[in-house]
């Protein structure tokens, strides 16, 4: 009994260790994060002033960022390009390659590449690098101490360890430990749940410490209304699943395309991509950039300062577009991103639309913001806990429950397999 009780503390140190260290490669990605919405908060949007110089060069930075990201990403920085997702599904498969995509050089090109492009505003979310930087601290410890984490395998451990950098990236422990299962893994098991609460808890806790906030968009004040939730998630489902499905089914036919093309032509792609982007935000004066963050909380809670968003049925349906174009357009070149953040934004986009025509603007916001993402990503009960753990109110969930699980069937229908897993295949395949 003595010697099992030391060999379970000695685990629980080492997972804990693991979590920790996870939490430290984190914290650059939750940095740069905040200095995006510190510069996006000097353009006119959500400034509430004209156009100065500083907001023009801003606006017109993904003109001349884009081409540099995919030149880079075709020369010296070739093993950071893509979301890091695939390449931790790769590694979890065929643990051999994850030397090659887990390693120090790819994890800080990738880090360097999505720092770039965070910065020039460009609209991508960060849970793409932050699971495969996850994944590199567990492969780190593997290599340098074999014998630790008793019990899991490389492919759990690598796992686990990816979940977490989702705990450590939005200071989320339970949508780090749902995403082991609900997407890596896919099974139940308490031998990979328990280290997985155990990695994911201090991650999150490391990255609260760092200035992570606990719910990072506020907290919706929304009455239960449990009945009338149910009722408007049924049509909010239905619309999330269709525009989460467009947007699946854009990144996929822009991947298969764009990645071949920044390979042969990075100049002229990334200045195609680069104007289109700058003009979103020219046109929308910045609610078209950065990863949504700053615009779903400016949303969901109205004005900063007295700062009111521009506002308006033709103009919240143009920051739709804008936002599903957006992202679908940076993260087809394959640079580093993630689509949680663009997923969660266009749902909040389509549920400001649901709310000119309908009121009730914070409920279609929070039903819009997890129908948008279950139907992008089909993954409903991420979904609802990423929702809950963002917006901060648990009175809502029966409507969220309802609205993810019917836009991830609807999804389903068009997209036949779910995205990360369609973009694994893509990148395996492609030369």
């Amino acid at each position: 009994m003595v010697l099992r009780t030391r060999d379970l503390i000695r685990n629980l140190l080492q997972l804990s260790l693991l979590g920790v260290l996870v939490g430290v490669a984190c914290w650059p990605f939750n940095m740069l994060d905040r200095w995006q919405d510190q510069l996006l908060n000097l353009l006119p949007a959500f400034s509430g002033e004209e156009w100065t110089p500083v907001a023009l060069a801003l606006a017109c930075s993904p003109l001349v960022v884009v081409p540099v990201l995919l030149l880079l990403q075709r020369g010296i920085w070739s093993r950071g390009a893509g979301s890091g997702i695939p390449q931790t599904m790769t590694s979890i498969e065929h643990p051999v390659q994850a030397s090659a995509l887990l390693g120090w050089a790819p994890s800080l090109q990738r880090l360097a590449l999505w720092g770039i492009a965070s910065l020039a505003l460009l609209p991508i979310g960060r849970e793409g690098p932050v699971v495969q930087v996850g994944a590199s601290a567990a492969h780190f410890l593997r290599k340098r101490f074999p014998n630790w984490f008793y019990g899991l395998g490389q492919a759990e451990l690598l796992a686990v360890a990816g979940g977490a950098g989702l705990a450590g990236g939005f200071d989320t422990p339970l949508l780090g430990v749902v995403f082991v299962v609900e997407e890596f893994i896919s099974a139940f098991s308490s031998t990979l749940i328990w280290p997985a609460m155990v990695v994911s808890g201090m991650a999150a806790s490391f990255s609260n410490l760092a200035g992570q906030p606990m719910f990072a968009l506020g907290t919706v004040g929304v009455e239960p209304m449990e009945l009338a939730q149910v009722l408007w998630a049924l049509p909010v489902g239905l619309l999330g699943g269709l525009v989460g499905a467009v947007f699946a089914r854009l990144l996929l036919a822009g991947t298969r395309r764009g990645v071949g093309l920044a390979r042969r032509y990075p100049l002229r792609l990334g200045l195609g991509v680069g104007a289109f982007l700058s003009l979103f935000l020219l046109v929308s004066g910045g609610t078209g950039g950065g990863d949504g963050e700053l615009l779903m909380g400016r949303l969901l809670f109205g004005s900063s300062n007295g700062v009111e968003l521009p506002h308006g049925l033709w103009t919240d349906l143009l920051t739709l577009i804008f936002r599903i174009i957006g992202p679908v357009l940076a993260l087809s070149t394959g640079i580093p991103g993630g689509l949680i953040d663009p997923s969660f934004t266009f749902g909040a986009a389509m549920g400001q639309v649901i709310a000119d025509l309908a009121g009730l603007p914070q409920l279609f916001l929070a039903l819009g913001m997890v129908a948008g993402l279950s139907g992008a990503t089909q993954l409903p009960v991420m979904s609802v806990l990423f929702g809950i753990r963002l917006a901060g109110d648990q009175q809502l969930l029966p409507g969220l429950l309802v609205a993810c699980v019917l836009a991830a069937y609807v999804s389903r229908q068009f997209v036949t397999k779910p995205i990360y897993h369609a973009l694994h295949s893509l990148t395996t395949t492609s030369p």
